[in-house]
């Protein structure tokens, strides 16, 4: 029976990718330092893997930024907008890919970044490739093939991971009109099978391809595309161990379609979908072997092993030893790397930290749960030891609060409807607040330079005292209120400088909230992210945001918003219980979001933007179970902000979302100011609110926070003219993408100064009235 990893954490075990990615970035480093750190990286990770007892280990799963760019380099999928990138013969390879995923603004040229959205319902984000009608494709970046040899010079021969040739034409945009972009599978494989051909010359045994589709809706004419692709490898190399993998969902429906492919060996995800084994068994074919994800690629708890021996002792069983292959449900990429480097009781207890399993973790529980199995016995020590960890878990007194338990059931449909419908609200608000036409905003957050940095720093270190760190953090503070009011921003913001995440400085503060010093995923590019750990019932002790807030407001007429997260994206975003449905714990969260909204409107903010980016991220793959979703999550975000008065003006705020087919709940959730990530797109999402006719107000971004490029005047002001060709002027304001934590001083200054030029110019242009 072999164990094999989909693929392992690539930011490094103390993120050097992001800190080597950084420095090359700003110029501080050589591009040979950065390979060499890429490549340390691979190196450890394979290593460890084999010493873990790994049988088949990945290659090709490491990437500079991301996997599927990384595909859309190899297979020269390249818009012919970087083309002067490649002519520049200063620029590498690894130069243009930094290009198309974060933009290029030198040497004279100005290049928009591709668009970039999460990876099916993670909080990981991909760059989405381009595709144009009957585009050709050729092999154009051989780093698959390079890593293999990499690898296998090292003596450890790996297993090759490819985005399956269907997921990855599905994972893209079609660029012009007229054409469906599965229709370039045709144009596409035979890079695939050149791929291939070259990786069969280095005498490669296994290749993994990812096929998440699977585990999606699909049409006629994709399942098609499935069956033609993989016959025609088969034809090519019938001696090829190929591995199909299927994760984040079952196959239901699709399960003839995946069982019935020329492959060796089919991947499924019992974490997501357990109740699936028995019926893909039914259907396996003698020649194909059965891969059980067994282990949570995406959370932290330890593996039940007795629930995993049911699941192998059944596939063998049905099938064979030799036929059965176990794995984690997914990549680990979603895991943080290694809990050893956990040593402080006082963020992460003891007892806690015993219910916990990072990346490194899980391959233990891999050759832990391979043993178990092989023993075909329950009386080791190993696992006797797991469930003593996961009857402690259960009984736990920090699990469970019934007060909380009580509120949650005390809910009522009037917990979460606002007083007055919109137009009334908007009329009030209006008269309270007195907004210019176009009115000017930013989403939450100002940079956070180094400097600030290293007050938490100091203060985690006891190296500053809490006076000193406040002091620092209301000078900041005060500048940023002091620069909004010279440009000229309508609604200001604080600057979050007090805070470290988005959803970590609000899980520090909640009830059953633990957190980790080391525990880093990786968000997209070198963004990486530390999400709190929901373990138990959640509640607000204090208010959490309501002093800082409150300051800020002291200090200017203008009025300043207060920032919260929502509760779907602190629960999305986070680590979460896996004992309880999450519809549960995303109520709890709501209920501490709305003591504290209220909190914030007594203490005299008008304006609360309450931000829910993760909303769509949360949705199930399959469409049919949507709604069940989406019903709670739109009462969550309810509950949060129900409790104010009509002249309390509520925001969310939501990223890279496609809004076509959840439109209706958008609205449901009746936020009086909608902002959305738009640039990147062109103003393209705004179509879904126009032809909805979606009532409330709505922030189009109007330049791309993830890049570095400052974009000008004229082009904001050509973006919010797109904007109110379909969207009317009165319900229209002008803002960035997202918060602007990750960018430096010097180019987000020139970009909203450039914002508030556009504005201006934009009501000098209008023939409408103030809204009213």
């Amino acid at each position: 029976m072999l164990t094999h990893n989909l693929g392992y954490p690539r930011i490094g075990s103390q993120r050097e990718l992001k800190k080597a990615c950084e420095t090359y970035w700003s110029g501080k480093s050589t591009l040979k330092t950065l390979i060499q750190v890429g490549k340390n990286i691979r190196h450890a990770n394979w290593e460890l893997q084999r010493d873990k007892g790994v049988d088949l280990i990945p290659s090709n799963d490491f990437s500079f930024y991301d996997q599927v760019l990384d595909m859309s380099l190899m297979v020269n999928a390249i818009p012919s907008r970087y083309h002067d990138v490649i002519l520049n013969k200063n620029n590498s390879e690894l130069d243009l890919y930094f290009a198309m995923a974060r933009g290029y603004q030198k040497d004279g040229l100005d290049i928009t970044a591709m668009e970039m959205t999460k990876w099916f319902d993670t909080n990981y984000h991909y760059i989405v490739p381009e595709f144009g009608n009957n585009q050709r494709f050729k092999l154009f970046s051989t780093k698959v093939i390079d890593e293999f040899y990499e690898a296998r010079e090292t003596g450890i021969i790996t297993k090759p991971v490819l985005i399956g040739p269907i997921s990855y034409l599905l994972l893209g945009k079609e660029k012009e009109e007229g054409f469906d972009r599965i229709d370039l599978i045709r144009n596409l494989l035979p890079v695939y099978i050149e791929i291939l051909r070259r990786l069969d010359k280095l005498d490669v045994q296994w290749v993994q391809f990812d096929e998440p589709f699977l585990a999606m809706d699909l049409s006629a004419k994709e399942k098609k595309a499935f069956t033609f692709v993989y016959t025609e490898i088969r034809k090519e190399f019938p001696s090829l161990k190929t591995l199909l993998a299927v994760y984040f969902d079952g196959l239901r429906d699709n399960v003839t379609l995946a069982t019935s492919l020329p492959v060796c060996a089919l991947h499924i995800d019992l974490v997501r979908s357990p109740e699936q084994l028995n019926e893909v068994i039914q259907h396996v074919p003698e020649k194909m072997s059965l891969s059980l994800g067994v282990i949570d690629g995406r959370n932290i708890w330890i593996n039940d092993y007795e629930k995993s021996l049911r699941f192998v002792e059944m596939a063998i069983g049905k099938l064979n030893e030799n036929r059965v292959m176990i794995a984690p449900s997914c990549s680990l990429i979603h895991s943080p790397c290694d809990l050893e480097f956990e040593t402080n009781d006082k963020t992460l207890l003891p007892e806690i930290k015993n219910w916990m399993s990072f990346a490194k973790q899980k391959l233990t529980e891999l050759l832990e749960i391979k043993n178990l199995a092989a023993s075909k016995g329950r009386n080791s020590a190993a696992f006797l030891q797991n469930q003593k960890s996961i009857t402690n878990r259960k009984t736990s007194i920090l699990t469970h609060n019934p007060e909380i338990k009580k509120r949650v059931n005390a809910i009522t449909d009037a917990t979460a409807r606002r007083k007055s419908v919109f137009a009334i609200r908007k009329k009030k608000q209006q008269e309270t607040l007195d907004l210019p036409l176009f009115p000017t905003t930013t989403i939450g957050s100002f940079p956070q330079t180094n400097e600030v940095r290293s007050w938490r720093a100091k203060l985690r270190k006891g190296e500053f005292t809490q006076n000193q760190y406040d002091a620092a953090i209301r000078e900041e503070t005060t500048k940023a209120i002091r620069w909004q009011e010279e440009i000229g921003i309508d609604v200001l913001v604080h600057g979050e400088f007090e805070r470290n995440d988005m959803v970590e400085y609000f899980g520090e503060q909640l009830a059953g909230y633990a957190f980790s010093k080391n525990g880093w995923v990786q968000s997209y590019g070198s963004r990486c992210v530390k999400p709190p750990i929901i373990f138990g019932d959640v509640s607000r002790p204090r208010p959490m945001t309501v002093a800082w807030t409150q300051f800020a407001q002291s200090l200017t007429s203008t009025p300043v918003k207060g920032m919260l997260t929502g509760p779907v994206t602190i629960l999305q975003w986070s680590f979460v219980r896996d004992d309880q449905p999450r519809w549960e714990t995303a109520f709890q969260i709501a209920l501490a979001i709305r003591d504290e909204v209220v909190d914030l409107e007594n203490a005299g903010i008008k304006i609360i933007q309450i931000d829910e980016p993760a909303i769509r991220e949360g949705l199930p793959l399959r469409k049919s179970d949507w709604q069940k979703y989406l019903e709670w999550a739109v009462k969550a975000f309810r509950i949060a902000v129900t409790g104010v008065g009509d002249e309390t003006q509520i925001h969310t705020h939501m990223c890279y979302s496609e809004f076509n087919d959840i439109i209706q709940s958008i609205a449901d959730m009746d936020a009086d100011v909608i902002t959305i990530e738009c640039s990147r797109s062109q103003m393209e999402l705004l179509d879904a609110f126009a032809d909805f006719n979606y009532p409330n107000d709505i922030g189009p971004g109007v330049y791309d926070i993830h890049s570095p490029r400052v974009p000008s005047r004229v082009e904001m002001v050509n973006l919010m003219n797109k904007a109110r060709n379909v969207i009317p002027a009165s319900q229209l304001w002008i803002n960035p993408d997202c918060g602007l934590k990750t960018r430096q001083w010097e180019e987000t200054k020139k970009a909203l100064i450039e914002m508030v030029s556009a504005a201006k110019e934009l009501r000098k242009s209008s023939n409408e009235t103030t809204p009213t």
